[in-house]
């Protein structure tokens, strides 16, 4: 499971994102001031990203970069400072994102997932009993293995990275197939009845409508140098769109 150290003085803010990133499978690890922090990072607690903001007491998040960089913390500011000359400090100090307050926690879990696809990608990822070996790109369902087309392979494995987040067909259609989305498509829905099949989750993967996006609400862990889930969020979706659940 991925540590996202949270690095935020203002409580509400600090609770909300520890509260929706452990709903997304991730273990929040928070601090309040940058003295705090600092001295968790000193004492050599392994965090898998941190997301900080700046304008912190005692010391501000431009000031943890380094600490952080030292030991191998990749970082992101969530910050209401605004201003060009701050974004270009952080992002020329070596933050990976900057993002603006007020944020979408949607947005921030995405580009979270995209830093830790970076730092960490490949390894081993388990849902139940099927493991996928993500560099060999082979399933094994206990020790047999799944034999999935290279599309299939794809589409579960954006799934597992995925779970409790509510996702379009335009969004999966853009990331798995790279093709912009025009009307409706079948083409999900086969190759999600081919995952049943052939995965044996017919009663954790399937397509629902919903006047609001729902979630993937997989019971699941994911284990490899870093471990691996997303969000969860409920949101008004005006096209009702079709959404997959692990």
């Amino acid at each position: 499971m991925y540590r996202i150290f949270v690095i935020e003085d203002d409580d509400a803010i600090n609770r909300l994102l520890c509260m929706n990133l452990s709903i997304a499978g991730y273990e929040p690890i928070p601090a309040k001031d940058g003295l705090e922090a600092l001295k968790m990072i000193q004492n050599g607690e392994r965090f898998d990203v941190a997301i900080v903001d700046v304008m912190l007491p005692g010391i501000d998040g431009f000031h943890l970069m380094e600490p952080l960089k030292a030991h191998g913390i990749p970082v992101i500011y969530l910050t209401a400072k605004n201003d060009l000359e701050s974004k270009l400090t952080g992002l020329t100090t070596g933050a990976e994102d900057y993002i603006v307050k007020p944020f979408e926690v949607m947005e921030l879990l995405v580009r979270m997932e995209k830093v830790l696809a970076r730092h960490c990608s490949g390894g081993i990822i388990t849902i139940r009993d099927l493991t996928i070996h993500v560099d060999e790109r082979v399933v094994f369902k206990g020790d047999q293995p799944i034999l999935l087309k290279p599309l299939e392979f794809d589409l579960l494995l954006f799934f597992a990275r995925n779970q409790n987040i509510a996702l379009s067909r335009e969004k999966i259609l853009a990331e798995v197939w790279g093709m912009n989305f025009y009307g409706e498509s079948r083409t999900i829905d086969i190759h999600v009845s081919q995952l049943r099949k052939k995965t044996g989750l017919p009663n954790r993967l399937y397509i629902q409508h919903y006047g609001y996006g729902r979630k993937f609400n997989g019971n699941s862990g994911q284990r490899s140098a870093c471990g691996k889930c997303s969000g969860s969020i409920e949101w008004p979706d005006r096209r009702a769109v079709r959404i997959l659940q692990l």
